[in-house]
């Protein structure tokens, strides 16, 4: 049975890529009873008498999934925040880095609207650049007259890697995306429009090979929550903690409020931002303040 990729989710269709060609198919009958999604970007085993009739048979394992956009198996996030309008902000950027680091999704930070800059402003901006970089985030900061140079900095993470694009609401990811690739998103956009779908309804995600890679074509989520993560879990989302924790008095330490803790010293020392240690805080009493959920399942 070949295995290919789901490129493409439509109408319930699924849009297999295999061997050069793609594939129309339906998922099988039980997905349904066993609890199972297909989404783009999972590797499946299928069968098909042609290109238009086919049925998804098997999921292979997924090594990681997002909501939003519904893709799985992404091996990079680029995160677009803005330097202004709104304004840069350390902890909308740092809660997305702490949801790709929870999915072991390398995050590549992209800085938007460098052109609107002042000078201070600017310095600022590379001062923050040096920190995140320090803690071994790449971050790109395009110059302020031409973004030729940091378009070519940022497609050079695509080969043989599926990148999704996410970041705050006004950042400009959609601006980016367009920057990046004006030919195959205007007819993506074309085919949607042709469909009979308006904006507001056209919610799915196709697959744009790229740079020999694969790019999702819509932006994703522009606010996070900690709904999947759990208390224990997030420090292992700051790598500059997992560096040092080891040297914490107590094993499992949760670097708040006990004696000993490597972290905290290091942020006295202010090898660890300040900012950093404060956004852990603070997603850390979301995450304990977090009601339980529910589900149907769990009612029976």
């Amino acid at each position: 049975m070949p295995e290919g990729q789901i490129r493409k989710a439509l109408s319930g269709f699924y849009y297999v890529y295999y061997k050069g060609e793609t594939y129309q198919t339906r998922g099988r009958g039980n997905f349904r009873k066993r609890d199972l999604t297909p989404l783009v970007g999972d590797y499946v085993l299928f069968e098909s008498g042609n290109l238009k009739e086919g049925v998804v048979q098997e999921l292979l394992p997924r090594k990681n999934e997002l909501v939003r956009p519904p893709v799985a198996n992404v091996d990079i996030g680029v995160v677009v925040m803005s330097a202004i309008e709104p304004n840069f902000s350390t902890n909308l950027l740092d809660r997305f880095l702490v949801t790709l680091e929870s999915k072991r999704i390398q995050a590549i930070i992209y800085i938007s609207k460098i052109d609107l800059l002042t000078d201070e402003t600017l310095q600022q901006i590379k001062e923050k650049q040096r920190e995140y970089e320090q803690i071994g985030y790449s971050i790109v900061v395009p110059e302020q007259k031409d973004n030729k140079k940091s378009l070519e900095e940022l497609v050079s993470y695509f080969p043989n890697k599926l990148t999704v694009f996410m970041g705050q609401s006004g950042a400009g990811k959609s601006t980016l995306l367009n920057s990046i690739a004006p030919d195959l998103l205007l007819k993506t956009a074309e085919i949607s429009s042709s469909l009979g779908r308006g904006k507001h309804t056209t919610r799915h995600v196709e697959l744009l090979p790229l740079y020999n890679g694969l790019v999702a074509d819509t932006p994703g989520f522009s606010s996070i929550d900690f709904l999947e993560l759990e208390a224990e879990e997030l420090s292992a989302c700051f790598p500059e903690f997992v560096e040092v924790q080891d040297e914490c008095r107590f094993r499992g330490c949760m670097h708040k409020k006990e004696p000993g803790c490597q972290v905290k010293k290091e942020v006295e020392l202010n090898t660890i931002p300040g900012y950093r240690y404060q956004h852990y805080l603070q997603f850390l009493n979301e995450i304990e303040s977090r009601k339980p959920r529910y589900d149907n399942k769990d009612k029976k």
